[in-house]
């Protein structure tokens, strides 16, 4: 198992955010998150990559235990996180935040590759390379966060909220990538309040509810369950 967190606790002070949660993501799969706002799934995905503290519970990769670890070190054994709102920095070009993306590599001639690569994925990059990254459309700067977090040459990359304030034009664009993105050899682990573009891209899935995991499986399975479909898709 490429990744797996067991019994994953998170506080907010005394405020309980995830509670005792268990989570996996097979490599080279697609494991989405689903769930309303303020159900935790966030705070997953923060505590994967070492943005937050576990309370309790421990959060294994590639065979090595991670709760505990800085960020910076969780980046370098390959998981790389595309926070909610993009972040990026929206005063430097465009080339810079994807130069940024790979700082913490030492392979020059690879990550010169890696950009020519996210440049083919995203052309509008290589067009907008010079512009500054707060000057670009929605879509256009979760391109370049999507891309950003690439540059690290992930094994792992965690995707929260990539849909959140996108026309549903761009938001269909979404699906493409991410298929593409998995077929390079990258396991996903999208967290969406967008349930349909989940159900599309996903191999497996959680839903979370009030920081609990209520039910968990395969996509196909997802499709059929009637508390998706009353909870989550007004069916």
């Amino acid at each position: 198992m490429l990744l797996s967190a067991r019994n994953m606790t998170v506080h907010y002070g005394k405020a309980m955010a995830i509670d005792n949660i268990s989570i996996e993501a097979a490599e080279g799969s697609v494991v989405t998150i689903i769930g309303a706002n303020g159900a935790g799934k966030s705070t997953v995905l923060k505590a994967l990559s070492g943005l937050v503290p576990v309370s309790s519970g421990e959060i294994w990769f590639l065979g090595k235990r991670i709760d505990g670890m800085r960020p910076f070190r969780i980046v370098s054994l390959g998981v790389s996180h595309i926070p909610e709102g993009r972040r990026l920095f929206p005063y430097l070009s465009v080339l810079t935040n994807l130069r940024l993306g790979a700082s913490l590599r030492k392979d020059k001639v690879n990550v010169r590759r890696d950009m020519d690569e996210v440049f083919e994925m995203f052309p509008v990059l290589r067009q907008r390379r010079d512009q500054n990254a707060g000057t670009l459309s929605g879509g256009e700067q979760q391109m370049l966060a999507i891309a950003r977090a690439l540059m690290a040459r992930p094994k792992l990359l965690l995707m929260d909220e990539p849909s959140l304030g996108l026309a549903p034009k761009v938001v269909n664009e979404l699906v493409p990538i991410v298929r593409t993105i998995n077929e390079r050899g990258i396991t996903v682990l999208l967290v969406e309040q967008n349930v349909p573009l989940a159900l599309k891209v996903g191999t497996s899935g959680y839903a979370l509810q009030v920081g609990k995991v209520i039910l968990e499986g395969t996509i196909e399975g997802f499709r059929g369950s009637d508390i998706v479909k009353k909870a989550y898709m007004g069916g």
